[in-house]
C-alpha cells in the first residue's frame, strides 16, 4: 500500500480556472459507518454468488480478479442506417438490495478509460432503465452523478437528443454532478471506497478524500441493485465488500 501512495499523484484540489464552476467541498471524514457486511467476493472461489449476473457483457474472471472488458464500443447500425446496437459500457451486476451503504473495491484501470460503481432500482420508473446514482474513476479524475435527479431523469434524458433544448437541460442538470481533478497510475491497484448517507455520497481513494456530492437523488430508498462498469479494455474489480450503513454521528 505505502508503494501505491508513492505511485499515485492525487491533485484533490478544486478546479481552479477562471469562471469554473466551483466543486462541493469533499468531507475529510468519513459520512457514512459501517453495520452489518452484507457482501463479500475476492474472486477466488469456483463458483460465483448467484447474487451476480450479467448485464452487458463481458466480463470474467481471470487470475483472482473480476475483469471487464467493454464489447460494445460502437454503434452498430441496421440496413436503414438506425441505431441496432447502440455502443456500452460493459456491466455486472449485483442484486443487492441497499439504502445507505458503504462499497470498498479495488480497482485497476489498466487498459480501461472509466469504471464505475452504480446503484439502480429497475422498479423506479422516473428515471431511465431505473437509474440512480454513480461514481466513477478515470486517470484523471473522479465524477459523482446524481441520475435519478439529473441526467437519467426521464424527462432531462429525453432533452438530450434535442438539440433545441441543451439550454434548458444544462440548467436542470446544475448540482447534479461533481467532477474532482485527480491522476492516478492506470498499471496499479487503488482502493476505493464509496459512502452513500441520506442524499450524500463521498469517495476516498487509497485513503485520500477524492470526490463528493450532495443532491435529491442519492437519498433514493431502495437501490435493488449494485453495477460494475468499464468502458475501455480490461479493467479489474478485487475484494470487494459491501456493508449496510448508517449516516455518521
Amino acid at each position: 500500500m505505502k508503494k501505491q501512495l508513492l505511485i499515485v499523484t492525487a491533485l484533490f484540489a478544486c478546479a481552479a480556472s477562471a469562471g469554473a464552476v466551483e466543486l462541493p467541498k469533499i468531507p475529510t471524514d468519513s459520512i457514512a459507518v459501517k453495520k452489518e457486511l452484507l457482501f463479500a467476493d475476492d474472486f477466488q472461489g469456483a463458483t460465483p454468488s448467484p447474487l451476480w449476473h450479467k448485464v452487458v457483457p463481458t466480463f470474467t474472471v481471470e487470475n483472482g480478479a473480476l475483469k471487464g472488458t467493454q464489447s460494445r464500443d460502437k454503434n452498430i447500425l441496421d440496413a436503414n442506417g438506425k441505431v441496432k446496437v447502440k455502443a456500452h459500457a460493459a456491466v455486472h451486476g449485483l442484486m443487492l438490495p441497499t439504502q445507505d451503504s458503504i462499497v470498498e473495491v479495488k480497482v485497476k484501470l489498466a487498459g480501461a478509460t472509466m469504471i464505475d460503481v452504480e446503484f439502480d432500482d429497475r422498479a423506479y420508473t422516473n428515471s431511465h432503465y431505473g437509474h440512480i446514482c454513480r461514481a466513477q474513476i478515470r486517470t484523471n479524475g473522479v465524477t459523482i452523478i446524481d441520475e435519478r435527479d439529473g441526467s437519467m431523469r426521464n424527462d432531462i434524458h429525453e432533452m438530450a437528443t434535442d438539440k433545441t433544448k441543451q439550454a434548458e437541460r444544462a440548467k436542470l442538470l446544475v448540482g447534479r454532478q461533481a467532477t474532482f481533478p485527480a491522476k492516478f497510475a492506470a498499471d496499479v491497484w487503488h482502493t476505493i471506497i464509496l459512502e452513500t448517507a441520506g442524499d450524500a455520497m463521498r469517495m476516498t481513494v487509497d485513503g485520500r478524500p477524492a470526490g463528493y456530492l450532495k443532491s435529491s437523488g442519492i437519498s433514493h430508498p431502495t437501490k435493488s441493485k449494485i453495477e460494475f462498469g468499464v468502458a475501455g479494455k480490461d479493467g479489474y474489480f478485487d475484494d470487494l465488500k459491501v456493508w449496510n450503513a448508517g449516516p455518521a454521528r
